[in-house]
């Protein structure tokens, strides 16, 4: 009995999308669904895949939704009790779905499991091992350009990397789907931090390895569009998922992150656009959309603080 979908979003992937596909199937031996939700490409990415493998089902969406439309409309077209997360600019090795599935299964209280990803341009530095979230207001990828030999034992994590993560279905039906308002970029770790106050965990499974470009729709590591949806996201994500007495608390180290950060981008030349969007993470903060506080997980909320301030130790010491 088939229990995992696999989910790949596509925009103009031309380049990556078959041979996302060709590794998929080759790496995997056991029975999957696997869904290519396009958002509207103007390449030929989606007629090549088509051709080399007719296997997944293809949903085309009429324009570029963004990530999170692109893999709600995946996960809501699963029938399965996993579905896997998976960016079309990935190749996966060996036993990459049967690794995150044989973990995920342990326990119903576990929401996600991200992969190790490793950078394609050099297969011997790691791309993430983990996504983390800190008192700063800084969501980052534990081990980025350090050596692939590291990070070989699982763990929890505060989310999991959208690019190469499986999730338990039901869960978002329960904390809600990935939010449509990022557009790109953070979703993941919002999702994540949602299902860590509902009392689920994340982990990282290092056995499960894929090879990722990064960036591929954007272009580069920093660039004006991961720039603003970051910035505006992160402002939203700390809106929606604290309560008021929270924000307030980590509001003096949210306000040094900030600025931090607003120094390196101007050093990179995006400074400004990073303060502008900053602003606009203001504009679409929408109470009807933050995560309604409940007692019950009051005790949820002072571990994720721990962590936060936990974190916030490990990235520089």
């Amino acid at each position: 009995m088939c229990e995992v979908t696999v989910v790949i979003p596509n925009y103009n992937g031309k380049k990556y999308l078959v041979p996302c596909l060709k590794a998929l199937y080759e790496a995997s031996s056991i029975d999957m669904n696997v869904i290519v939700v396009d958002n509207g490409s103007e390449d030929q990415s989606i007629a090549d895949a088509r051709k080399s493998y007719p296997q997944p089902r293809y949903i085309l969406l009429d324009k570029n939704y963004g990530f999170c439309r692109a893999v709600n409309e995946g996960i809501k077209a699963s029938e399965t009790e996993y579905v896997i997360l998976l960016n079309n600019d990935t190749e996966v090795q060996d036993g990459f779905v049967e690794n995150l599935l044989r973990l995920i299964k342990r326990s119903p209280k576990i929401f996600s499991v991200e992969a190790k990803m490793l950078q394609y341009h050099d297969h011997n530095l790691i791309d993430s091992a983990g996504t983390f979230y800190n008192a700063l207001g800084w969501a980052f990828a534990r081990g980025k350009d350090g050596s692939a030999q590291r990070y070989n034992r699982r763990g929890r994590t505060f989310a999991a990397c959208g690019g190469a993560a499986i999730y338990r279905r039901k869960v978002f039906e329960e904390i809600g789907y990935f939010d449509e308002t990022h557009f790109a970029y953070l979703e993941d770790v919002d999702i994540g931090y949602r299902a860590r106050i509902f009392g689920y965990h994340n982990l990282y499974e290092p056995k499960a390895q894929v090879i990722h470009v990064g960036s591929a729709v954007s272009g580069s590591r920093y660039n004006e569009f991961k720039t603003r949806y970051s910035a505006r996201n992160n402002i939203y994500l700390i809106y929606k998922n604290m309560p008021v007495p929270q924000i307030i608390l980590n509001l003096p180290v949210f306000i040094a992150g900030f600025f931090i950060k607003a120094l390196f981008f101007w050093k990179k030349g995006l400074g400004r656009i990073y303060l502008k969007s900053l602003k606009d993470g203001f504009a679409i903060c929408d109470s009807s959309k933050k995560t309604g506080y409940d007692r019950k997980h009051f005790r949820n909320y002072i571990e994720i603080q721990l962590e936060l301030w936990i974190n916030l130790l490990r990235r520089f010491l």
